[in-house]
């Protein structure tokens, strides 16, 4: 039986949403041929924080046969190590989609109380402002419909939505050559059930969202009756203030008039409004 030194802290940054995985790996406590000892193994995930103030909490434990114990409710579903970890020695924590309140120094602490194996494993979490994505451009015809898609159906935003968790979506609008922090607002949409519309294009039913947004986890745009003043930049805000997710969804849309007819042609060419080229993906950095 050894006793395994503890290794230097590690640093990860991560934008807001991704999943991390804080490695953890010891083939040292992976042992079969004792099963009366086995529950002197032991893994256990620590989270220190620093600021506002110092804290130390335990994020999950885990002994062999015996499921792992998440400890916050928050981190149920999110929060994990793999199940087979005391057969193949992989104690890494997954957190998926990571909130600023995930930042801090994680300690991966193995025990094997009988062989007096001991080790502890640090990793410096950073998490910083989610990534914003022009995802599609949209080339369509005057006079004709588009939706912007802008889905999320985690059950974070689809379930238990209540109105102190402060859950809200709004739609931006840029014209071209207008700043980003000039854009127009469009609409707020609170899962409380409240909408805020700022001007008449939703009274007059040139835009619309779904009713059941937040039970469908579907926040797109619908606009009718596309003119070329529709062109410009679309972006869908989705924030989770009590969670302190943030997402941000840009579209930009092109309104073109449909090509003329030839005459040579024996049969003109109908184009269909709701047919759209393929979208093109971008990543805009913040």
């Amino acid at each position: 039986c050894l006793n395994l030194r503890n290794q230097r802290a590690r640093n990860i940054t991560l934008p807001a949403g991704a999943r991390a995985v804080l490695s953890c790996r010891s083939p040292r406590l992976v042992w079969t041929r004792d099963n009366l000892r086995d529950r002197q193994r032991v893994v256990h995930w620590d989270l220190v924080r620093r600021s506002p103030e110092y804290s130390v909490e335990r994020v999950l434990d885990m002994s062999p046969g015996a499921r792992q114990r998440v400890y916050n409710s928050f981190n149920k579903d999110r929060v994990s190590i793999p199940e087979t970890a005391f057969n193949d020695g992989n104690f890494s924590l997954i957190i998926n989609n990571v909130v600023a309140t995930d930042k801090g120094v994680y300690t991966c602490n193995l025990h094997h109380h009988y062989c007096q194996v001991h080790r502890n494993i640090q990793i410096q979490l950073n998490v910083t402002k989610s990534e914003d994505r022009v995802r599609r451009v949209f080339v369509v015809l005057l006079g004709s419909s588009v939706v912007l898609p802008c889905v999320n159906r985690r059950p974070l935003w689809r379930e238990g939505a209540q109105e102190s968790q402060q859950q809200v979506v709004h739609w931006d609008y840029q014209a071209p050559g207008v700043r980003p922090d000039r854009a127009e607002r469009l609409v707020d949409l609170y899962a409380s059930g409240e909408r805020r519309d700022y001007g008449p294009l939703f009274s007059q039913n040139k835009m619309s969202l779904d009713e059941d947004a937040f039970t469908l986890g579907d926040f797109s745009l619908s606009i009718s009756d596309l003119k070329t003043a529709d062109i410009g930049l679309y972006s869908c805000h989705l924030h989770h203030h009590y969670c302190g997710i943030q997402e941000r969804r840009i579209f930009r849309l092109t309104v073109g008039a449909p090509p003329p007819s030839n005459p040579a042609t024996s049969a003109p060419t109908t184009v269909q409004s709701n047919e759209l080229p393929e979208p093109r993906d971008f990543v805009l950095l913040m």
